[in-house]
């Protein structure tokens, strides 16, 4: 809206040049993004409070989380107002990026919603609640990949082929198996981001770190003169999803105010599915889904002990590999104390990141 508002009149006001770039648009999202966040909190946490919407502890879990049991969820309200209003305020909302980019945020955090209002409020079986989960999300994946296909958002995507890293100008062909691919990328990542979700702070610190990097990649993206030094496919119009990864990176940095240790709001999956989903999504408009794979390796790991421990379980008829899935549980009954975790799980993630930045030269 202010993009729109005031870019017109740099050629009155030189000024107003100002907000031609991405880089300053960028940055005054991350600041709106965060001032919101901390504005809207303490709101969002009395209303909870108020309504009881809080979160429920399994009894199976580690025993230093019983403490947790009330704690107002459904946070994840703070994180979706914290990074729409910033992206529809600073860029560009005809750019097509933004508006598919948009989409998938919104539905995705509409379906944790739902999810959350049937667990918290209506106290539905978990079981049942987590089908109707999946099949809006593979919906969303579905619709996501089929306008990719039909209606690119310029010429250069390219709907049949991706990049692979290591490779200069070396493109993927996915063919037939691209909206399939779409939806696995994007179902995949909203599900390890829920996952990762489980201790104070660890999900959405890891979310922004994500985002910061992502901020990068779709910055030198939509450049034609990065992307030819570089040597990765050029998307012109890409580089204003950097605004958005902005204010992801804003709100994320504001909803770790309340939800460091000891939280006093959890995100619940009306955040978790909609940073996991936002951050499928940019991958795949950037084309960097492989990238995906080492810059979220931190989801990927947790996404993947659950797997393990349960294929586990069922072939040996019980046994676990891990004392608890996912993995950070693991560590918690190893006996090092949640914040440890956390911290540290964050330096892994910020180390994926660096190595996903340093494979753009690595080619």
């Amino acid at each position: 809206m202010f993009y729109h508002l005031l870019y017109p009149l740099h050629e009155s006001f030189s000024a107003f040049n100002l907000f031609r770039y991405i880089t300053f648009r960028a940055a005054y999202a991350v600041v709106t993004a965060l001032v919101i966040s901390i504005w809207l909190g303490p709101m969002v946490i009395a209303a909870l409070k108020r309504h009881q919407v809080g979160q429920t502890i399994r009894k199976e879990g580690p025993k230093s989380h019983y403490s947790k049991e009330g704690t107002p969820t459904m946070g994840g309200l703070i994180v979706l107002a914290s990074i729409l209003v910033p992206t529809l305020l600073w860029a560009d909302l005809t750019n097509r990026y933004i508006q598919l980019i948009l989409i998938v945020t919104a539905g995705m955090g509409a379906i944790g919603f739902i999810d959350d209002y049937f667990k918290v409020v209506r106290r539905q079986s978990k079981g049942l609640v987590a089908k109707k989960k999946l099949a809006g999300q593979l919906i969303l994946g579905l619709v996501l990949g089929t306008v990719l296909f039909i209606w690119p958002p310029t010429p250069e995507f390219s709907t049949t082929a991706t990049d692979l890293p290591f490779f200069k100008n070396y493109i993927f062909p996915l063919g037939v198996f691209f909206i399939p691919f779409v939806l696995l990328v994007v179902t995949a990542t909203s599900n390890a981001v829920n996952l990762t979700d489980g201790l104070d702070g660890l999900a959405i610190g890891l979310s922004g770190i994500a985002f910061m990097a992502f901020a990068g990649i779709c910055y030198v993206t939509g450049r034609a003169d990065f992307s030819r030094y570089l040597q990765i496919t050029y998307l012109p119009g890409a580089g204003e999803l950097t605004i958005y990864c902005g204010a992801t990176l804003g709100a994320a940095l504001g909803f770790l105010w309340f939800n460091s240790h000891p939280a006093e709001v959890f995100m619940g999956d009306t955040g978790s599915l909609a940073l996991g989903g936002a951050l499928g999504a940019v991958a795949v408009l950037t084309k960097k889904e492989f990238l995906l794979l080492i810059l979220g390796g931190v989801f990927a790991a947790e996404a993947l002990s659950v797997i393990i421990q349960i294929g586990y379980f069922r072939m040996t008829g019980g046994k676990r590999i891990f004392r608890m899935a996912p993995i950070h549980h693991h560590f918690e009954l190893l006996g090092w104390a949640e914040p440890k975790v956390v911290v540290r799980f964050w330096i892994m993630g910020a180390i994926c990141a660096l190595i996903t930045l340093s494979t753009l030269k690595i080619r």
